[in-house]
Parts: C-alpha cells; structure tokens; sequence
C-alpha cells in the first residue's frame, strides 16, 4: 500500500515522500484497514520500530478536528512534538509541566503531545479545549498495568470517552499477551503483528559463544581468567566492541546508574573505532592514556574525533558538574552513559548524538528502553535483575523485550542483536525459558489500589463528575478494570475511599445521601497532588498556624512539602545520617515535625535532608556544589526543583483555603 493512496492531503504526502515514507509496511497497511484512517478506534500490538508513530499520524492528520497524542515519558513527548511540528501547516503543542495549570494556551493548537498526568490534570481544572478532541493516540498503552500510572492513564481515557464519546481512540502498543483485551474494552479493531523492518535474532552468550533464536551459534570468546575482572562485563565489553568494529552501534543495558557509567569507564578502555570509520579506515590502537578529545582525534581518525570532540564540547556547554565532566570524557571516545541522574538537557544530548550516529554506544538502565528512540545494530542486556528494596528480583518480560526491541535501524542495519548475558550453560538455559521464549505478561489493572482509588474518586467529586458512591461506580464502569473483571464489584472499596476522603475533611455528605467535595478537597484535587499529600500538607499548615512567625522560614516551606508521598525521595547514606541528624536538630524550631513526633524517622530524615537541599540551592549554591555534598545526581536535583516548584504552589493555594499565612512558601517558590 502506497502512501499516495491514503486520504492524505498533498502536502503531507510529500512530506512524507521527502522522509523517504513512500510505502507502508505491513503493520501500517493492516491499521489502514482497520479504519485508522476513517475514524476507527484501533489497538496496533506491534513490535519496536515497525511504523507505530506513522499509525499515529495517519488517525491526526485524518482526524475532522483536534488531536491528543498521549505519551509517558517527557522526553518521548518532546521528541514526537518536534516531529509532528514538522508537519507542514500543523500547529502543534505540548504540555508535560506545571500540573497545576489548565493549559489554556492549548485551545486551537491541531495536535496536543501531554503525558497522561496533563491531561488529568486539564481535565480536573476544567481545559475546554479536551472537548474539541476528535481524536486520541495513546502510546505505550500497555502502561495500563504499571503502579502509580496505569490508574491514572486508565480513569483519564474513561474521562475521556464518556466527556466525547464518539472521539477516536488509537492505542499503541508493545507486544503484550493480552492485547485483545485492550481492544475490547476500548471497542477498537486490534492490529496484533510481530512484524519487523529489520530482522532480530535474540541469543544467550554463555561459555564463549551466543546461541540465538534463529538456530545459529556465534563464537564470543572472552578471556575472564582475570580475577580482578567481572566476566560479564569483559563479555559485554566484547560483544560491543564486534558490534562497532563491524560499523554497527551498541546499547548496553545494566542494573544502575554505578554500573552504567563503570561500564562506560571500562568501554573507553577499548578505544573503539568510530561508526564513521569502523571499516578500518582508520587506526584503532592503543593511543593516549587519557580519553582526551584531542587525543581521540588522532586515534580514531580525523572525522570520527572531530564528531567526539564536538559532542563532547557539547556535554561540556550543557553543565559543569563532575558527573559532566565523566560523561564528557567518555563521550571523546564515543562512549556515552544515560540515567536518571543526568541532567535532562545532558540526557537529550546523549539521545541525539548516538541517533546522529556521532556516538558509538551507550551504557544505560532499563529507563532508556522506554520508548525513547535510539535504535542499535546491537543490544547487550548484561543485568537481567535488579535491587528491589530488600533484594535483587527478575526484570519483567516486558521491560527485557522493549530492550532487545530496540536492536536494528531501519535503512542501517542489515539485521539487529539482542545479546542475554548469562554466566554459564545453566544460566543460559534459565534466561532462554525466562525471556528469550517467553511471553510477554499480560496487562492487568491496577486501580483496585486503595491510593489509585481515593485519588481518583475525589478528582471525580471535585470536577462535578459524581455525587454519590452509584455516580462512582458508574464513571468507574467504564474503566478497563470493569470491562476485565466479571463481577467488578468496586462498591466496598469505594465506600471505603469515600469513608477515608470524608474522615480527611476532603469529602463531606449531603443531606440527601449524596457527597460533594469541601473547599479543602477541591483545592487538593485542582492542585493535583494526591489525597494522601493534601493530608500531609494540611497538617503541616496547620503547624505552621502555632509557630511563632520568626521561625517560619524557606527551610520550613521545604520541609513541609518534601515531608509528602508526592515529593521524589532522597537516599540519605549512612555516612551523612548524623550529620542531617544533628543538621534536624539545631533547626527543630524551624521544623514542623519533632524529631519524636515522625512516624518514619528515616523517611523524615531523608525529607529533612532534601528540604536542605532546596534552601541552599535557592541561597545561591550551585549544582556542581550540592552534587559534590550530597551525592545526589544533576538529574536527581533538577526533578527535586521541578516537583518543589509545583507542592509549593499547592502548599500556598491550601494555605489560602486554610487561612494560613506563610509568605515562606511564595518566597522560596519565587527564588527555585
């Protein structure tokens, strides 16, 4: 099926044409006849790389009217705004921040990118332009069964199709056991395929040799008899090393931010030849000592240095911190790590220099793999498990087929590898049955949760959707828990979330049966902080109403919202827990919380330490000194001054409520 068929107009078709899009592959083909392009709702289950955002861009632009392409991960909802912003006379927007605005700014724009907490978070302040939708595109719609999210992406797309019922719904998705369940509850035709544009062949590299899906074996020798060395890493230093010598990229995906960048360290060691010149082209010899971009000039040849140089002089330009510097230094060579505790702008750079074929590898954690695009001729998966809390568990299927999906480029590759590393035959054989033959899990609810339920039964109350329990349930009906579940009988959870809100002064009962949200439960949910947060930070207000005024200070308007569910957690090591200790201490006067009063001393620890975190950043302490002190990441701190930005407006916008005054908490706002 050709592209000039499609009921695109010529614009578009050119457009197309100029990426080089002229004929559809067959997945693409099969979501066209399942009416994506005539207002159809349709599920297409479809490997990594084989057309998925091409499906996306046939329902908008087709669409007779507005368009919402929902995705999980900001980064991801960067990348697919740029690209359809590049569509000839499509005015796009994009909203992943400030979850306490209505994105009004929004209204007009031909296709809206938002996470699905945006779109929540417009829905619950009332953004008109959700009701213009004519058509919704959700991807990684298989996040229905992740924690935390999945509710939230479930409750918005019930919202959703009850507030417009006739908008289309297109899901995207990776392949999943059960994805005619998806297709059901959303009344979509399902697009199930396993059909890629480059071929994969998936293997165990366990003594010596790979043993792939195909029936193959490839000989890997390695020589691990070095006891200062870890035979894994030794195996994935030279399955990277054949995949770039052979002109191809690598990932290589590991259990943590140490390990990623330790892999990297070791990686630099290899001087590996550039993609640019891994023909031979040139000299890939021992070289300098120092991964020096000069240097790596000289070893690697002129025009693949001068490409290492210029992104690492681009690292470099993007932050000073010594996780920077570490990164930088790796990246002369063309080696990269990628992980949450990189800042985000360093995190872009890395994504899309390795696309411009500028880097080499990349050592990264599984978060890598979710969706953001960044293709390689060969994937190594050298940890298959890791720390859960109390112990190391089994990465789900899942998560490892989304690693191996991203093994080969199209119109690069020839072929993509996916390489399981296990330490010896019986291994292999465990990761064989574990992954390479298994099925991926089904995607099952999770709203049953008691927090998913209280968030979302009180965001339903505050927005005029429900008045009693029956209005509950009867917006919950339309969720995908109830189309999975043959008696979903939600009533007594429910009754017992409502129970918990009204206890929590967010609900209160009518006389006539029915509940309706306080002023306090209205602001809690415009503000989209949890219930559990809102408590929390209504608490400590109330505080904050006895304290003398002289001890109401920014530390305190920190410690008041890091002392929440909604605020990210800070690893508090045992090296620095006297010092935060003694740091609670002579601040107690300042604090909210006595130090006997905290039901979890060591959580309130770690809230005590982030809270002093933020108010010597906004003193004037640079990133590079607060990554220094308290071993924390760029990253780390950049989404800590993201989500204090947004507690302290919620803080200030309950105090109002409340009739507290706290100047502390605008103040240290204004200054992050």
């Amino acid at each position: 099926m050709r592209v000039d068929a499609l009921p695109l107009a010529s614009e578009f078709v050119e457009h197309f044409a100029a990426e080089g899009i002229e004929e559809l592959y067959p997945p693409q083909a099969a979501a066209v006849e399942a009416g994506v392009c005539e207002g159809g709702n349709v599920v297409a289950a479809v490997p990594t790389a084989s057309g998925k955002t091409f499906v996306a861009e046939l329902a908008l632009l087709t669409a007779d009217g507005p368009g919402l392409y929902v995705c999980p991960l900001r980064a991801l909802a960067r990348e697919k705004f740029e690209e359809f912003d590049r569509l000839p006379g499509v005015d796009a927007g994009i909203s992943t921040g400030d979850f306490d605005s209505a994105a009004a700014d929004l209204a007009g724009k031909d296709i809206v990118v938002a996470t699905s907490e945006k779109v929540d978070s417009a829905i619950r302040n009332g953004a008109e332009w959700v009701d213009d939708l004519a058509c919704v595109v959700v991807d990684e719609v298989h996040l229905l069964g992740a924690a935390g999210r999945g509710p939230t992406l479930e409750v918005t797309l019930a919202t959703l199709r009850r507030r417009a019922p006739d908008v289309q719904i297109v899901a995207l998705s990776a392949t999943v056991d059960n994805p005619e369940d998806i297709a059901e509850w959303l009344d979509a035709e399902l697009v199930e395929s396993t059909w890629r544009p480059v071929d994969l062949r998936v293997g165990v590299h366990a003594d010596g040799s790979v043993r792939f899906d195909d029936g193959t074996d490839a000989a890997v020798p390695v020589d691990t008899a070095d006891p200062a060395t870890n035979p894994d890493t030794e195996v994935t230093a030279e399955l990277v090393r054949g995949a770039v010598a052979d002109g191809g990229q690598a990932l290589a995906f590991v259990r943590s931010r140490r390990e990623a960048e330790a892999l990297a360290e070791r990686l630099t060691d290899e001087r590996l030849p550039s993609v640019v010149d891994a023909a031979g082209a040139s000299d890939s010899g021992d070289g300098a000592d120092g991964p020096d971009a000069a240097d790596a000039t000289h070893e690697r040849g002129e025009d693949a240095g001068m490409d290492a140089a210029a992104v690492a002089e681009e690292i470099r330009e993007a932050g000073g911190t010594e996780t920077g510097d570490r990164l930088a230094e790796a990246a002369a060579w063309g080696v990269a790590f990628h992980h949450a505790g990189l800042s985000s702008d360093h995190r872009a750079l890395v994504e899309r220099a390795f696309r411009e074929r500028r880097l080499s590898v990349i050592c990264a954690t599984p978060t890598l793999a979710a969706g953001v695009n960044v293709p390689a001729r060969r994937v190594v998966v050298r940890d298959q498990q890791r720390y859960a809390g109390s112990g190391y568990e089994w990465l789900p299927v899942l998560e490892v087929h989304q690693m191996c999906g991203r093994a080969g480029r199209p119109h690069l590759d020839p072929y993509g590898e996916a390489v399981l590393v296990a330490g010896d035959e019986a291994g292999r054989t465990e990761l064989w049955d574990r992954y390479v033959t298994a099925d991926a899990e089904a995607v099952e609810s999770k709203l049953r949760d008691p927090a998913a339920l209280r968030t979302h039964t009180l965001a339903l109350v505050a927005t005029g959707f429900a008045a009693s329990q029956a209005d509950v349930l009867d917006a919950f009906a339309g969720t995908f828990y109830a189309s999975r579940t043959p008696n979903p009988d939600l009533g007594g959870d429910v009754g017992d979330a409502i129970a918990s809100l009204i206890d929590d002064d967010l609900l209160a009962a009518t006389g006539d049966g029915g509940i309706e949200a306080t002023a306090l439960g209205e602001q809690v949910s415009r503000q989209y902080v949890t219930p559990d947060t809102g408590v929390e930070l209504l608490a400590a207000l109330r505080t904050v109403a006895t304290m003398a005024p002289e001890h109401v200070t920014e530390l305190t308007a920190f410690e008041v919202i890091c002392d929440t569910p909604d605020m990210v957690d800070t690893y508090l090591g045992n090296a620095e827990r006297a010092e935060i200790y003694q740091f609670a201490r002579s601040h107690a006067a300042e604090l909210t919380t006595g130090m006997t009063e905290a039901d979890d001393f060591e959580g309130w620890l770690e809230s005590v330490k982030t809270a002093r975190i933020l108010t010597e950043w906004v003193d004037g302490a640079s990133v590079e000194e607060l990554v220094e002190s308290y071993r924390i990441g760029p990253g780390d701190l950049e989404s800590r001054i993201e989500r204090a930005e947004w507690l302290l407006g919620a803080a200030d916008a309950l105090a109002e409520v409340l009739g507290v005054e706290m100047p502390a908490l605008a103040s240290a706002r204004a200054k992050l």
